[in-house]
Order: C-alpha cells, then sequence, then structure tokens
C-alpha cells in the first residue's frame, strides 16, 4: 500500500505552503534547490506540481534507474551535460542513492549556471554527507513535513469550530498526506504500519551502517511511550541491551530522517534549573500511535496530554519553519517542581507556554517571573491553540 503512484488526489488537491516559495526560488535564483522532507510527505508531488506549470523543457531522473546514476556519479562534464542538454530544468527525485551526487551537482552548476537544478532527498543526503560540502554556498534547502493544520485551513475554509472537531482524527492518525484517502479505521492503521516498518528509515539502514537494526525500532517504541517527558539516555541503553553512544547515534540518525525530533532544556541559572534531559517528539502522531499499536479514541487514553503537547510542538514548528521565523526552542523545569512546556528565545525575547488539553485556566510559575522579569507567558487549550499554530 505504501508503494503507490505518489501523485495522489489529496496531495494534489491541497496547496502546500512552500509551493509558492520553491517557484519563485527556482526562477529567481541560480542556486541548487534541495528540498528534505521523511518518506511520503510528497516531495515529488509538490515538485512535480511545480515545475508542470513553468515554462521550459523539464528532465524528471529517478534516481534508482541505473543509466541516470551512473552519468550523475561519473564527474565526467561531457557525460553530464549529454544527459541535461536542451533541458532548462532538472529534476532528481531521492539524490542520496547516486553516489557523489554532490561533487556532480557542483560540476553542472558551475559549468552551466543558467539551468534550474531542484533536488529532493529524504535528509539521508545530510546523513551521507553528499551534498553540503561540495555544494557549500551554492544551495537554497528547504524541509517539507506532513500537512499542516494551516494547509487543511486554507484549503477547506475551516473556521476555529470545524478545526477543533477534526483534532481527533488528526492527534489519532496523524497528518501524512496518503492517510487522508482512506475512509476507514483498517486501512488507516494498515498504511501507518506499513509506514512504520523499516520503508520510513529505510535510507538509515542503508546508508549509516546500523550495527543493530532491530534495535531501531525498539528504541522508536520506548521513545513513543516517552513523549513529553525527559529522556534518559542510561536508561535507554540498559533496555535495549547496547551502550550509551550507540543510543545517542541512532537517535541522532532518527533525527535526521525526520522521524523524531529533540527539544533541550533551557537555562541561565545552572543551580536551579533541570538541563541534563532531552524530551523527544515525533514529527507525525499517526506513525507514533502505529508503534505503539495504539489507536484509541483521545478520551479514553492515558496519555492524551502528552500527544495535544507533541501534536502543538509539531504543528508550531511546521509554521516556523514555512514562515521563517527564527528561534531557539526549548522546555523549561527547576529542580523544585516549577515548568514550563515550552519555550521560545527569539530576538532575545523570552517567551513561555504551557499546554493544557482540558480547557483549565492557567498561571505562569512564580519562578519564571522572577527569574526572566521581561518574560511572556501563554496557556494554550483547545480554546486558544489556533493563535497558535495558525
Amino acid at each position: 500500500m505504501v508503494y503507490r503512484e505518489i501523485y495522489s488526489f489529496v496531495e494534489k488537491m491541497i496547496p502546500r505552503f512552500l509551493e509558492h516559495t520553491l517557484r519563485d526560488r527556482l526562477l529567481q535564483s541560480s542556486k541548487v534547490l534541495i528540498l528534505y522532507g521523511a518518506r511520503q510527505v510528497g516531495k515529488t508531488t509538490l515538485v512535480k506540481k511545480i515545475i508542470s506549470n513553468l515554462e521550459g523543457r523539464a528532465l524528471e531522473i529517478n534516481a534508482d534507474r541505473q543509466p541516470f546514476s551512473e552519468i550523475l556519479s561519473s564527474r565526467d562534464f561531457e557525460k553530464l551535460k549529454g544527459l541535461v542538454s536542451g533541458y532548462q530544468f532538472v529534476f532528481i527525485d531521492e539524490a542520496q542513492r547516486i553516489p557523489d551526487i554532490g561533487i556532480n551537482l557542483k560540476i553542472l552548476h558551475d559549468n552551466l549556471p543558467d539551468m534550474k537544478i531542484i533536488v529532493t532527498g529524504s535528509s539521508s543526503l545530510d546523513l551521507a554527507n553528499r551534498i553540503k560540502e561540495p555544494l557549500t554556498g551554492r544551495t537554497w534547502t528547504y524541509r517539507l513535513y506532513p500537512f499542516s493544520v494551516s494547509e487543511w485551513q486554507n484549503y477547506e475554509h475551516l473556521n476555529t469550530l470545524e478545526i477543533q472537531m477534526k483534532l481527533e482524527e488528526w492527534m489519532r492518525f496523524g497528518m501524512y498526506p496518503e492517510i487522508h484517502q482512506f475512509e476507514n479505521f483498517k486501512d488507516k492503521r494498515q498504511y501507518l504500519e506499513e509506514l512504520t516498518g523499516a520503508y520510513l528509515y529505510k535510507d538509515i539502514l542503508a546508508l549509516a551502517n546500523i550495527r543493530y537494526p532491530e534495535k531501531l525500532r525498539q528504541l522508536l517504541k520506548l521513545l513513543a511511550f516517552q513523549i513529553g517527558s525527559e529522556v534518559s539516555i542510561h536508561e535507554l541503553a540498559i533496555s535495549l541491551q547496547v551502550n550509551r553512544e550507540t543510543v545517542i547515534n541512532y537517535i541522532d540518525l532518527l533525527e535526521k530522517a525526520f522521524v523524531i525530533f529533540k527539544l533541550s532544556g533551557f537555562s541561565r541559572n545552572l543551580r536551579k534549573e533541570v538541563t541534563s534531559m532531552d524530551k523527544i517528539y515525533f514529527y507525525d502522531l499517526g506513525v507514533r500511535n502505529a508503534l505503539i499499536e495504539n489507536f484509541n479514541p483521545l478520551d479514553s487514553r492515558e496519555d492524551t496530554g502528552s500527544m495535544w503537547e507533541n501534536f502543538l510542538l509539531v504543528e508550531r514548528r511546521k509554521k516556523m519553519e514555512y514562515e521563517r521565523i527564527f528561534a531557539n526552542t526549548y522546555f523549561w523545569r527547576t529542580y523544585s517542581g516549577a515548568e514550563l512546556d515550552y519555550i521560545e528565545e527569539r530576538d532575545g525575547n523570552l517567551h513561555g507556554f504551557e499546554f493544557k488539553w482540558k480547557p483549565k485556566k492557567g498561571k505562569a510559575p512564580a519562578t519564571w517571573l522572577e527569574t526572566y522579569q521581561n518574560a511572556s507567558y501563554q496557556l494554550i487549550n483547545r480554546e486558544s491553540f489556533t493563535s497558535f499554530i495558525l
């Protein structure tokens, strides 16, 4: 089911926020355009849509096809020129599979500066270090995530009440484009179970020389049970029966593959504030729920509060990425028990947020206001969350 024609109905219909940004960059800049993102988030669909609406011939290259791969790893300009001659646009899909792709793109870029090049990769481009160093100063880089609430809201013109009514589905089954084509629970579940098999992190297994591949999924499952909590690398290593360095390496690889992301503790007063452990969240709750095999309704779960925190953080992350909002992000906790779920440090100012699934009133921790007198505080619940993520 996962291995399907990627140009799906849902993906074609719902505009992605990055579409106009990528189109403008492609037309106005001579740099190579790189689009990162996890598998199945719609990278190929988005690029195909953009280039299909441009004037000029476009060459679409599937990195799995042997003749293309051999030429694009040849370091021979004459061979490269023979492949792309006559085209104004070159699109290389999942370029991390091509050996020495970075240096070959540099040869093309430097010798054919008027050619527009766009490549996609499920972050293994960075894992294998095949793009970043050879193309230093020659790229524009973007990330594509599963659908955002903002993209749904813009497409369906949802009001606040309608968005609130969709929370149950989004938090149980996630935001991957294809999941929204399925009408019934069994199909949704089967899709997510297939996605969370080795397919989701296939490139990690292929390129990162994983010694214990079965431990990767076990680690993901352990992390899925701990969203919203501080994660002990030592305890994970004991549970998995591997060393601490292996756990750290696997977490780093899963971050680079856009499966998980970390939130570190914030501190300017090291004696009072806890910073030794990170919190880890999933880029998609459907993936997370598939790993723990729990798609129960929200009112019958014990982890709804943690899921709500994960949902808000990843939607905020999408908003900040697409709108180019630059901030350092953290959680905050003191040894005395005061805490905030989320901190943003923007332009020298601190903004604290507390997340509550049940619509309660909130009050900033006294320690937060005393320690950081110019910091702000905001409670985010089901009544107020839209302004936080839209």
